[in-house]
């Protein structure tokens, strides 16, 4: 039974920090069902494997097995597949050779713990109890790109037909921990069967495991039940539990989140010429004139001198820039993915096309958008921008223009479909990485607007903050913050896989060594316009 894990995240060697496994020896343990051996096939600072060989011995599991009458006789105790495919045993064994990767503990490096890592891990025979769809519907929510090979019953009888067996890849960018915890769920799920007794005990590591992504998977109730050894009422009580995990209140937060994070911003000081409008406006115009090849990318032209500067709300540039982006665009129709309380719905109801050459005082006037949706995943959020906005005393024809919908990032919804731009303003920094590619897919996949507009933290300009102390996120909701090279990074892989050109601006003042406080990439769909 073989198990690989491998990265390319330089130096790759660190995995061996992760796994607490040295890369240089060959380790052995012994586990109740037979030794398991860890060893490294490559270990380079460009890619490194560890390899898990487990060696099952199928006489001793029986040997002294108290059981019926003659079951320890029959065949079937003595010749079987769990020497050769992974199963319980496995997990098992990832538990107690892996236990301190699986935990997410790493004593001499442990700043890696929490680190995304590109990760690939190979299974050499995996059962899947369920067809090959199923091992897609496993594994693909959870963020991974899967690859299956399926091995014949025997390949002098073709005609029998495929085996239950399959040599499987994963890959995709994880915690380990997070990796871990997901092949200690799914492997015996895929098998649907465990070589132990199952109780009260399993129900807690099923929960302990399956935390932070299990409540919300869409198999929930095939994994609990099959990896409860179908013990319905062990089960229904774990069912019951993750229902509880999967309903938090995210309206109770939504206030007090908003507050947080502006009170964080205000500790440095964000200053920017008098007239954020006129800013905002002229970088319109130069968006639009880079678009008709009337100027040059590389930068807005200097336009006449700055007025003294004043202190201006980072979130305030944050949305003068997004806007600026979609204008300039040419978007008639934009979503506002996690629209929050309204104010760049507000800021999108309020703009005009603006006096250009040629248009008429009354064209000049009319909307810059002519259909406008906002959608978040609080109810509360939702009630907050419509107050706010005041829909209810707003005149029809701009009420008309408008719509609140509520919804997920990481489900597909055939409602986002059909628009030519998308705003997702401090969002993606709210998701828990597992869940990265199911909104890659919503986003760039299904929904697929002309441009796209995304901005997150730059986590290098946290040390900007005097309140916020070393290694800590802005705000406790953050799943993770990118870096600069990060956020490249997994933009320009996204866009290489769904067909977008990107591009990268900073906004707010840019420090020469950590850059700007909040990062903006524009995604433009290739042939899209």
């Amino acid at each position: 039974m073989l198990f690989t894990l491998s990265t390319t995240r330089k130096p790759a060697t660190d995995l061996g920090y992760l796994l607490h496994k040295h890369p240089g020896r060959v380790q052995s343990f012994s586990l109740a069902f037979g030794p398991a051996h860890v060893f490294y096939s490559e270990a380079t600072p460009e890619r490194c494997t560890a390899a898990m060989l487990l060696e099952i011995d199928p006489i001793g599991l029986v040997r002294g097995r108290r059981g019926s009458a003659g079951e320890a006789f029959a065949l079937e105790q003595y010749v079987n597949d769990r020497p050769y495919v992974a199963s319980s045993f496995l997990s098992v064994a990832i538990a107690q050779v892996y236990g301190s990767a699986l935990g997410g503990r790493c004593k001499d490096r442990p700043e890696l713990v929490d680190e995304v890592l590109p990760l690939e891990a190979r299974l050499a025979v995996l059962p899947c109890r369920g067809a090959e769809a199923f091992l897609h519907r496993l594994f693909g929510p959870l963020g991974y790109e899967v690859s299956a090979t399926p091995h014949v019953l025997d390949e002098k009888f073709p005609d029998w037909g495929d085996s239950p067996y399959y040599t499987v890849t994963l890959c995709g960018r994880q915690r380990l921990c997070d990796l871990l915890s997901h092949l200690y769920v799914l492997i015996p799920v895929l098998d649907n069967d465990k070589h132990y007794w199952v109780g009260e005990d399993e129900l807690e590591k099923l929960l302990r495991h399956g935390e932070g992504w299990l409540a919300a998977h869409p198999e929930r109730d095939a994994i609990t039940l099959r990896y409860l050894k179908h013990q319905r009422g062990l089960a229904r009580a774990a069912l019951a539990r993750l229902a509880e995990e999967d309903q938090p209140d995210p309206d109770a937060e939504l206030e007090v989140r908003a507050e947080e994070e502006a009170a964080l911003e205000a500790t440095v000081p964000i200053v920017e010429a008098a007239s954020q409008e006129g800013r905002t406006r002229e970088g319109a115009a130069w968006e639009s004139e880079v678009r008709e090849g009337k100027a040059p990318a590389e930068q807005p032209p200097a336009g006449p001198p700055e007025p003294a500067e004043k202190e201006v709300p980072l979130n305030s540039q944050r949305l003068g820039a997004v806007l600026a982006v979609l204008k300039a665009s040419g978007a008639r129709s934009v979503l506002d993915l996690g629209c929050g309380d309204g104010k760049l719905l507000r800021a999108l109801l309020d703009e005009r096309v603006g006096q250009t050459s040629g248009l008429s005082r009354a064209a000049a006037t009319a909307p810059a958008f002519d259909r406008i949706v906002g959608l978040d995943v609080a109810h509360r959020a939702l009630e907050i921008a419509a107050g706010r906005l005041r829909l209810e005393r707003m005149p029809a024809m701009k009420r008309k223009r408008l719509e609140l919908l509520h919804g997920s990032l990481t489900y597909r919804d055939v409602r986002l479909a059909g628009f030519d731009a998308a705003a997702v303003v401090e969002v993606i920094e709210h998701l828990d990485p597992p869940r990265l590619a199911a909104f890659e897919r919503v986003l760039f996949e299904f929904a697929r607007p002309w441009t796209i507009v995304l901005t997150t933290p730059n986590r290098e300009y946290n040390v900007k903050f005097p309140t916020l102390p070393a290694g800590r996120f802005r705000h406790r909701d953050h799943r993770f913050e990118w870096t600069r090279a990060e956020f490249l990074e997994w933009a320009e892989r996204v866009a290489a896989r769904f067909g977008y050109s990107v591009r990268f601006l900073p906004v707010g003042p840019e420090d020469a060594a950590v850059g700007a406080p909040t990062q903006m990439s524009v995604f433009d769909l290739i042939g899209g316009h």
